[in-house]
């Protein structure tokens, strides 16, 4: 059973301004998980109608109650402070998945913030006292509390108190604080009196004998004792009404899987890759779940990942490439609209050309962004004392790095890129045999356009940069990222109508030279030439993942805070090492082939969350990661890379060994036998991190969200079979792309035949499911 989140836009309007003669705010939002913070967006300078144009995808990998949105403003010398938050109940999700909706921001404040359960147990006791009357006595035993909010990401000091309140009353018991745990086990017993004797009321404020029960009322309150960490109540929020806080645009996609064991899948799959044979490519399955998906970038990943990992990708792409270029009239439009092929095309390079954009672009990035050299070239954004011609150099300086870097970087290419670009170069001539130009342009539309300048402009979304640039550098990159898109269209010179601004048009006149021309047709001839492209095999190693996290120091000093040391990873298909700072040498190796299991840490070992072990030869490595999403990525591309070891683990130690014995099960050997199970391997695909049955799941589960639209493709494609004289009605299915009624029509049969036969084994687990869970069970 596996869930996903994704969000493809992100919008603010009518925020609550400063008061005073500067009003605009400085904004950023935050996804959060419960009080988790899992995502980030970059800054959106003075503005208070901020668009955040980013989408994020994750896998959730534990329970939650909320999806949070939190609005910040951005404050450089004090805290951000919180404008506002759009929480939605995980039992709501599926009400806006797939939509987008206007939430208004509500206001936070601690009670809003409240998460989490406490087990409590209560008795009345009657009691007799020493001169004979009966008293009651109210029992509390405040056993545990389940899911608390974090703090900053990590687990607070939580400690409980108990009142008992009423009309004239209120008496207050406290717990123990329980160190670092979002979990914590308090096992306290508190005792109450609340009937009085008459011998009583002369000693107390209370006017009466007895007490009514019945008014009186237990109360449990939870609260953080760090001393370096404020309560969550305390944090720094703006205070207003819900009307005044302006609203938040959300399109979220939720999706919940079951994915079944791998037999299950056979005939779907079968079907899908048969896909690239069918004639014509728009009756193939592949391409009719692009057309009856409501967004066809659901579609894409899901199927791209699927056909890459069984090397049917290339002749699929170039199918329906082939099919876009029938309806392009116009050689300087090709390839520029947002189709089925377009999509795809994009989706193969972000997995595949990763590795590709480290190696060429992300030297030049890093010197970008840790530089502090000013570009801005457009007069009106000149600050004061800054030389346009200064920056008219620096800007020129990094242009020609960066296109350089890229001209020459044809044998770093993918060689799955360099097939499909070969087959665009060929498809185009044939299509505008009389336009000498298009051979390029067909290329350059996507690894210029697509790829390399997008990848410049937001490094971040391609893992290039860890964090946001700073708006300096965001204009920085903007405007390389123009320069080399512009370039890139192999080459030729361009009038100035092609930019809107007089000053890059004024700028881009230094590279109007045969030079940059001819770089850019050999570069483009190189990864679209099948004749001299050289298969990048295996033999430089794949860079699949790297990040700022913490690891435990390897058993030298005893536990504690300073163990523990913040150093940046990075994981090749070769080695996992660790540095004090990106690009510096590695301090610790591990090399991929010495990996004996990879699994999580239990958060008692150290009283840290989102921990887990990387078991090799020596000592086990021990890192907290930054959240439960960023752990679960890294575990599972561990996995993948190491799955096909030999000498891999059968078993292991859910905790660490500290003081002389393994913390879970005792054992006082440090080379004692683990103790519970490995987690089930998965599929070993280094470069392509594919697990098929969950892709193929996920396209099951948008046939089948998709079958009333699959219905009236069903239905077009008989009217057109049976009526061949002029279309009356064309609303009913001029949507669809139909070339061939006939095998269309098969096509839908065979999907919906095998869709129903999965139907069958989710129903029986959605049976099961619900039938073993029991109200009140966890």
């Amino acid at each position: 059973y596996t869930e996903g989140i994704s969000l493809k836009h992100c919008e603010a309007k009518n925020l609550l301004p400063y008061l005073g003669p500067n009003k605009m705010r400085d904004c950023f939002c935050t996804i959060n998980l419960d009080q988790e913070e899992v995502y980030r967006t970059q800054v959106v300078e003075k503005s208070l109608s901020p668009f955040f144009s980013e989408e994020f995808y994750f896998e959730i990998p534990r329970t939650f109650q909320y999806l949070s949105f939190y609005v910040y403003d951005k404050n450089v010398l004090q805290r951000d402070l919180r404008i506002g938050k759009v929480a939605i109940k995980k039992e709501d999700l599926c009400n806006h998945s797939g939509r987008e909706t206007w939430f208004s921001l509500q206001p936070i404040d601690s009670n809003s913030e409240v998460q989490g359960k406490v087990h409590l147990e209560l008795k009345l006791n009657e009691l007799i006292t020493e001169n004979g009357t009966v008293c009651q006595q109210l029992v509390v035993h405040v056993k545990a509390c389940h899911g608390l909010p974090l703090i900053n990401g990590q687990s607070c000091d939580p400690y409980a108190t108990v009142s008992l309140v009423g009309p004239s009353r209120n008496d207050q018991k406290k717990t123990k604080v329980k160190k670092k745990t979002s979990n914590p086990q308090f096992n306290e017993i508190f005792y109450f009196e609340v009937t009085r004797s008459s011998s009583y009321t002369r000693k107390s404020q209370f006017q009466v004998e007895e007490e009514d029960i019945e008014k009186l009322e237990i109360r449990i309150d939870l609260w953080n004792n760090g001393n370096l960490v404020q309560d969550p109540g305390k944090k720094t929020n703006i205070s207003s009404k819900t009307d005044d806080l302006g609203s938040l645009r959300l399109n979220i996609c939720y999706t919940e899987d079951y994915v079944l064991p791998s037999e299950y899948y056979g005939p779907l799959k079968t079907l899908l890759l048969k896909s690239p044979d069918v004639q014509p490519i728009s009756a193939s399955s592949a391409y009719i779940l692009g057309e009856i998906c409501r967004d066809k970038n659901d579609a894409v990943l899901p199927l791209v990942r699927l056909l890459l990992h069984h090397d049917k990708l290339v002749p699929f792409a170039t199918a329906v490439a082939e099919l876009d270029l029938k309806d392009t009239q116009d050689a300087n439009t090709i390839f520029r609209g947002n189709s089925l092929a377009t999509r795809c095309l994009d989706e193969m390079m972000k997995i595949v050309g990763r590795h590709y954009l480290k190696v060429t672009l992300k030297p030049i990035l890093d010197e970008i962004c840790e530089s502090s050299k000013s570009c801005e070239i457009d007069p009106i954004k000149l600050k004061e004392g800054d030389n346009v011609e200064n920056n008219k150099e620096n800007l020129r300086y990094y242009v020609d790095k960066l296109f350089s870097t890229i001209v020459k970087s044809s044998m770093s290419c993918p060689t799955v890129m360099c097939d499909i670009f070969y087959s665009l170069r060929q498809m185009a001539t044939q299509r505008f045999p009389n336009d000498p130009h298009v051979q390029y342009s067909a290329v350059s539309s996507f690894v210029f356009l697509r790829f390399f300048a997008v990848a410049v402009v937001s490094p971040h979304t391609f893992h290039l940069r860890l964090h946001h640039p700073d708006p300096q550098t965001v204009r920085t990159l903007t405007l390389i990222s123009k320069t080399i898109q512009t370039l890139g269209s192999w080459g030729r010179s361009v009038p100035k109508s092609s930019f809107k601004e007089t000053f890059m048009c004024e700028f881009f006149k230094m590279f109007q030279e045969e030079g940059y021309i001819m770089a850019v047709k050999k570069f483009l001839d190189e990864i679209s030439s099948t004749e001299t492209k050289v298969s990048s095999g295996t033999s430089e190693p794949v860079h699949l993942k790297e990040g700022e996290m913490y690891k435990r120091a390897q058993g030298r000093t005893r536990i504690g805070k300073k163990n523990f040391k913040k150093r940046w990873f990075c994981l090749t298909s070769r080695e996992l090492t660790y540095h004090k700072q990106p690009g510096k040498d590695a301090i610790y190796t591990i090399p991929v082939k010495n990996i004996l299991a990879v699994e999580k840490l239990e958060e008692s070992s150290f009283n840290k969350k989102n921990m887990f072990q990387v078991i090799h030869t020596e000592k086990p490595l021990y890192v907290q990661a930054n959240n439960c999403v960023e752990a679960n990525e890294w575990i599972d591309v561990l996995c993948r890379v190491s799955r096909c070891n030999q000498n891999r683990l059968s078993s292991y130690h859910p905790s660490a060994y500290l003081n002389g014995n393994w913390l879970c099960c005792l054992e006082t050997s440090e080379n004692a036998l683990g103790c519970k199970p490995c987690t089930a391997g998965v599929p070993a695909d280094i470069q392509i991190d594919i697990d098929e049955d969950r892709e193929t799941e996920r396209i099951y589960s948008l046939f089948t969200l998709s079958l009333l639209k699959l219905q009236k493709m069903e239905e077009a494609c008989g009217t057109i079979a049976v009526y061949q004289g002029p279309q009356k009605e064309p609303d009913d299915y001029s949507n669809f792309v139909i070339e061939d009624s006939v095998t269309t029509f098969k096509t839908i049969q065979q999907i919906k035949s095998v869709v129903e036969k999965l139907d069958e084994p989710h129903e029986k687990y959605r049976k099961k499911r619900s039938s073993s869970a029991k109200y009140g069970s966890k």
